[in-house]
């Protein structure tokens, strides 16, 4: 499979190319958002049983991949996983 023609792919190199990415629990931002989707597949992450609780994310922990999607595109976009 090409990987540059997979269905994730949606012009996250705008915002996502070369980005210092944590492995984190999940946690939403905002009171009044309680979930979030990885920036590729669209899975839900949620602190609740039967979704994702946990994954890589921007320092400013905005933007949600999963490990999933991580794996598959990590040497695409040079991301580069620090310690929280």
């Amino acid at each position: 499979m090409d990987i540059k023609k997979d269905w994730r792919l949606m012009g996250q190199e705008k915002y996502l190319k070369d980005v210092e990415l944590i492995f984190s629990h999940y946690e939403p931002q905002h009171k009044n958002n309680d979930h979030d989707h990885c920036e590729f597949c669209m899975s839900k992450f949620m602190d609740k049983e039967g979704f994702l609780c946990e994954g890589y994310c921007t320092l400013d922990k905005y933007r949600w991949i999963c490990p999933s999607c991580f794996n598959d595109f990590k040497d695409m976009f040079g991301w580069e996983v620090t310690d929280e």
